[in-house]
């Protein structure tokens, strides 16, 4: 379901945040309509953080990566990132209101990025908005193989050490299928989202630098709790 919004109704980070716990999201038709959609999917994609699957070729390239990852240093960058052209993909949805909107949200704490390092070059990340306990993942980027993928592990590692209980992300697609990502109908996700705003988490109860064997050990244990 979409809806196309009056151009002249502001849209505030505190209207974004409410429509987030009422599970909706904004996006544009691209860079240049200055008009957003509200949408809300008859199907919602998660990705369960207590039954994240690391391949393990991914899991050797984590462990011996010389790329850097750091937490919340430039929403700017990642943004553009995000909404950069990529082979097969010329336009983008992320417009200057998105842009706006967002980094509102990062002043306010509410929206945080992941963001992969090679020296002093960004080559990858996702930004996403954190609400009480729920993560909801917004959009991410990669300029070096498997970039966004260490992006992606360190997320979920955070969110789970935090005691977050829903990671959202929007859409299922082959990207996040590998990792384990699944599908809910619309009144499964409210449940889940439900359960979430009524937990207290902390998106930094993981240090700043933790490294990629920590990543791995808190994945795996949450993996390992759920078989129990």
């Amino acid at each position: 379901m979409a809806s196309r919004d009056d151009i002249a109704i502001e849209i505030t980070p505190q209207v974004l945040l409410k429509a987030y716990t009422c599970g909706i999201f904004p996006m544009a038709e691209s860079a240049d309509d200055p008009a957003l959609f509200w949408i809300e999917p008859q199907h919602r994609g998660i990705l369960p953080l207590n039954r994240i699957h690391v391949p393990k070729r991914l899991a050797r390239t984590l462990r011996t990566t010389h790329l850097k990852v750091k937490i919340d240093t430039d929403i700017d960058r990642v943004i553009d990132g995000c909404a950069g052209s990529r082979p097969g993909r010329r336009s983008t949805w992320i417009n200057d209101r998105i842009r706006t909107l967002y980094r509102e949200l990062f002043n306010l704490g509410h929206c945080h990025t992941v963001e992969t390092w090679d020296g002093d070059r960004l080559v990858g990340g996702l930004y996403g908005v954190a609400l009480n306990g729920a993560f909801f993942g917004e959009s991410m980027f990669s300029f070096e193989r498997d970039a966004s993928k260490i992006a992606l592990l360190h997320l979920a590692a955070r969110l789970i050490h935090g005691r977050f209980r829903l990671l959202d992300t929007q859409f299922v697609t082959d990207h996040l299928r590998q990792f384990g990502t699944v599908e809910l109908n619309r009144e499964e996700f409210h449940r889940a989202l439900e359960q979430a705003l009524d937990t207290d988490a902390d998106f930094f109860a993981l240090p700043l630098d933790a490294q990629p064997q920590q990543v791995l050990d808190i994945l795996d244990h949450a993996n390992t709790k759920k078989m129990r």
